[in-house]
C-alpha cells in the first residue's frame, strides 16, 4: 500500500524532479533527504497526536497550509527573476544544503501529509498489542525510508535529463522559467487544500 501511494506524483516529487533535472543528481538526492526528513516530522507528529489537532482546527491547518503556500510561491517568483548562469552540466545554481532545507521545508508545511498519516497509520495499527505509538512510528519510518528510495528513483530518472537539455542548450530556460512556473502553481494549488 505504501509503494503503491508513494509512487504517485505529488508536490514533493514535482519538487524532486525539478531539482534534479535544473541542478543535477547530488542536489536532487539532497532535496529527497529534505524531504523525507519533513515527512519523518509529520510521523513523529502523527504518532504524539499532534496532527489530530492540525485535523480539528481550521485556523491551524489553514495557517500551516498558506505557510507553505507562500513559502512555494516565494521560491518560483525568486527563480523566475534571477538569471541562471549554469552552462555546463558539472554546474548548479543551489548548494545541497539549499536543496535539503527547501525539500525539508516544503513538506513540512504541506499539511496533506499530516493529514494523510491520520489517516493512513490507524488502518495498519494491532488494537489488541499495547504500544500503539511504537506500532505507528515503526510504519511511519518503514513509509519514509520506502519514499526516499522511490523519490530516489525519480531524481536519477529526472537528472538524465539533464544532460540532453546542457546539449541542446536549454537548461538556462527550464532552470528559470519552468522550474519558477512550476514553483508557483505548486503554490497555488496549495492554498487550495482542504481538510477532508
Amino acid at each position: 500500500a505504501s509503494l503503491a501511494l508513494l509512487l504517485i506524483p505529488g508536490p514533493a516529487v514535482l519538487y524532486v524532479i525539478n531539482r534534479s533535472v535544473s541542478d543535477g543528481r547530488s542536489i536532487g538526492y539532497a532535496g529527497v533527504l529534505g524531504i523525507e526528513l519533513g515527512t519523518f516530522m509529520h510521523v513523529l507528529a502523527a504518532t504524539a497526536g499532534l496532527s489530530a489537532i492540525l485535523a480539528a482546527s481550521p485556523s491551524a491547518f489553514n495557517a500551516v497550509k498558506y505557510s507553505g503556500s507562500v513559502y512555494l510561491v516565494f521560491i518560483g517568483l525568486r527563480t523566475l527573476t534571477r538569471r541562471p548562469a549554469i552552462i555546463d552540466a558539472s554546474a548548479s545554481s543551489m548548494t545541497k544544503a539549499q536543496a535539503f532545507r527547501q525539500g525539508f521545508i516544503i513538506n513540512t508545511l504541506n499539511p496533506k501529509v499530516a493529514l494523510f498519516f491520520l489517516s493512513f497509520l490507524p488502518q495498519f495499527i494491532d488494537q489488541d498489542k499495547s504500544s500503539n505509538a511504537l506500532q505507528a512510528l515503526t510504519l511511519g519510518t518503514v513509509f519514509v525510508i520506502c519514499g526516499f528510495f522511490t523519490d530516489g528513483i525519480y531524481s536519477l530518472t529526472a537528472s538524465s535529463l539533464r544532460e540532453v537539455l546542457v546539449k541542446g542548450k536549454t537548461l538556462p530556460f527550464v532552470q528559470r522559467y519552468v522550474a519558477g512556473v512550476v514553483f508557483v502553481v505548486l503554490g497555488l494549488v496549495a492554498s487550495l487544500a482542504k481538510i477532508s
